[in-house]
């Protein structure tokens, strides 16, 4: 698989299972990975924080092969140097993570670089600085993280003014996905509606059916 261009970011970030081993079990991730690019998932992000570095490089190589063999988007959340030793298709860097203007140094074109924003001056830095999407939200209460404040429609419709894709993130379930695609984001990323579901296939193809 060729990295991705800016052109096919939008289809290839459509709907994005986030995830690290705690969320995944008692499944592992390429298991969980398995069963959701089957109903329909486009992109894995890797977020594990609390692995040994020498373990993730492994664990992201390893994951970076088995979505490259299935032409699905590989993304690393927050570690810059495990993407480059992993050659990852994607960087995604939260609010607290590295500033996305040294990323931006190390990172190369193609390769994607994506940015959480909450207002509209984040997302104007992101664009400046040279990110590729937005990751945006919480869009409705999330159980993975219940501490996460709700985004506003008004600063989501003040972000889009970037005209880059955004993903939108946050409480993302089979009730929920229609009415966050309504709000005109190009993708969707889910954690527990994946990963908890007793039918992972089934559950993504639930939420794959509704981003028409």
């Amino acid at each position: 698989m060729t990295n991705p261009t800016f052109g096919d970011i939008k289809e290839r970030l459509r709907l994005t299972l986030v995830v690290g081993r705690a969320e995944a079990r008692p499944r592992t991730i390429r298991e969980l990975a398995e069963a959701v690019f089957a109903g329909g998932v486009t992109a894995l992000q890797l977020r594990e924080k609390h692995l040994p570095t020498a373990d993730l490089y492994r664990l992201a190589h390893s994951l970076a092969e088995f979505c490259r063999e299935r032409e699905k988007l590989f993304i690393i959340n927050d570690r810059l140097d495990i993407a480059l030793a992993a050659d990852a298709d994607g960087l995604h860097l939260g609010i607290d993570d590295l500033p996305l203007e040294v990323a931006r140094r190390y990172w190369p074109k193609p390769k994607i670089l994506g940015a959480t924003v909450k207002t509209l001056d984040e997302a104007q830095r992101a664009l400046d600085v040279g990110a590729d999407y937005l990751g945006v939200g919480a869009l409705f209460p999330s159980p993975t993280k219940p501490e996460v404040p709700i985004l506003s429609l008004k600063i989501l419709r003040e972000i889009q003014k970037t005209r880059l894709p955004l993903v939108g993130i946050g409480g993302i379930t089979a009730e929920t996905v229609a009415r966050a695609w309504s709000y005109g984001v190009d993708g969707l990323a889910a954690i527990s509606a994946l990963a908890r579901a007793e039918d992972p296939t089934q559950a993504a193809r639930l939420l794959a059916k509704k981003l028409i």
